[in-house]
């Protein structure tokens, strides 16, 4: 089996562009490695994603929202993930399960026990190997969001506090398994930081 690293944190902390960067040094070290997202993927994945990306239009409830991204999970683990970890490559998944724990159950207020059973079903147990956890102040995060906001990014101060309080409780639960980055810290510094990880983990690297 591969190395299978998720990248997780609240809105604007950076994840897609030091998922990329890491990508990027993995290709130059020519270790096997794909790059992915939640939620989409997939063609089904990207249909899904526009629907709970959109702003305006019906509602969606929280129960929709939990199966929706239940749904591209699935798909997304069933053609590219479960495949690519087979081949021995490192997969790099920008969100995976530990966003639809906070997103859905800190922020939404579902049940935590219903989330971890649907996400179980959606992903086969497949579990990652490393969560990297760039941790910034929604204050800060929102900020640097520029361009048009989604669903997510438009709910309230009091919900993205909520997200971020989640994600550092399950980081102080399973520390081996998880690395909190200071995301306000500088590019490269963070891409510093998680290289030193993620090199550690593969082999022909030194411990």
């Amino acid at each position: 089996m591969g190395l299978f690293i998720t990248f997780e944190g609240g809105e604007g902390c950076g994840k897609s562009t030091q998922s990329r960067l890491l990508l990027k040094k993995l290709e130059r070290q020519n270790t096997p490695a794909v790059l992915t997202h939640e939620p989409g993927g997939t063609a089904l994945g990207n249909e899904l994603r526009k629907a709970l990306k959109r702003k305006g239009g019906s509602l969606i409830s929280p129960q929709a929202e939990l199966f929706l991204l239940a749904a591209s999970r699935a798909q997304l683990v069933a053609e590219v993930i479960r495949p690519a970890l087979e081949e021995g490559k490192v997969v790099l998944c920008d969100r995976f399960t530990h966003s639809t724990m906070v997103y859905q159950g800190y922020g939404r207020g579902l049940d935590f026990t219903a989330i971890k059973m649907v996400n179980n079903m959606a992903t086969g147990y497949i579990n990652p190997d490393l969560i990297i956890l760039l941790d910034i102040s929604p204050e800060q995060g929102l900020a640097r969001k520029r361009s048009l906001k989604d669903r997510f990014e438009l709910e309230d101060l009091s919900f993205h506090r909520r997200v971020r309080e989640g994600y550092l409780k399950m980081a102080a639960a399973e520390p081996d398994r998880w690395l909190v980055i200071d995301a306000s810290l500088p590019k490269r510094e963070v891409a510093e930081i998680i290289w030193d990880k993620v090199s550690r983990l593969l082999p022909g690297f030194p411990a």
